[in-house]
């Protein structure tokens, strides 16, 4: 069961993560969109969405660093790793607060405001359930392991775990006496990237870097009556 957890999931998750993405991108590029709802509600977007996005941000860049970086990279930048413990479970709770308030909002707005509950998919339904759910297992994890559990030093395991399937040589040894609540972090992660790329989410992964270089759009007036009246002065 490890290694079909640990070992087969993984690879066969990147799998489905990267050919999802080519086959999203070549044969459904008019879907690849954010479906933006703005347009029907705004107060509860103005709330929501940055409150979501900025704590998300924080979330990801806080993964990214525990369980990229190693932990003799951190001590060798001469941040201890009581230091390290302290600043990633002080921003790691406000900025999981964060994104689950952002995430509650939208997903209240979404059911309660009609015309955006209309536009809402069942894939947005799935993604919005994969995503909370993620976000709370990951979030009780962080709170239980350091307040019930007196700590939990989770780059000794989870983290060489992790790097060690991008190095082709998984080791399932290391998650086996990781606590539970990180396990199903984990699993329920790997679900998120499995339907990653048949949702909303892409959009993660693009930038309107042509905006920056595009031409003007031209509009015209269909007034045939323009062209008789005198044009007004501007500055």
């Amino acid at each position: 069961m490890d290694v079909l957890l640990w070992v087969v999931l993984p690879y066969v998750t990147i799998l489905v993560f990267v050919l999802g993405h080519v086959w999203r991108y070549r044969y459904d590029k008019f879907g690849w969109t954010t479906r933006s709802s703005q347009l029907y509600e705004r107060r509860l977007l103005r709330i929501g969405s940055p409150l979501f996005h900025f704590g998300i941000l924080v979330v990801l860049l806080g993964h990214i660093g525990g369980l990229v970086i190693p932990d003799w990279m951190t001590e060798a930048a001469g941040v201890s790793e009581h230091a390290y413990h302290v600043m990633a479970v002080v921003l790691g709770t406000v900025a999981g607060i964060c994104t689950l308030g952002g995430l509650a909002i939208l997903i209240y707005r979404r059911r309660t405001v009609g015309p955006v509950f209309s536009a809402t998919t069942r894939n947005d339904k799935l993604m919005y359930a994969v995503l909370a759910l993620v976000i709370v297992l990951g979030l009780a994890a962080t709170v239980a392991a350091n307040t019930v559990g007196g700590g939990y030093d989770y780059r000794k395991t989870v983290s060489p775990w992790f790097r060690s399937v991008f190095y082709l040589q998984p080791d399932a040894g290391l998650m086996s006496g990781v606590p539970v609540l990180f396990r199903l972090h984990a699993l329920s992660a790997l679900a998120l990237f499995c339907i990653w790329p048949f949702t909303r989410l892409v959009h993660m992964l693009t930038a309107p870097v042509g905006y920056l270089t595009r031409p003007y759009i031209v509009y015209r007036s269909r007034d045939e009556r323009l062209g008789s009246r005198p044009a007004r002065r501007g500055w």
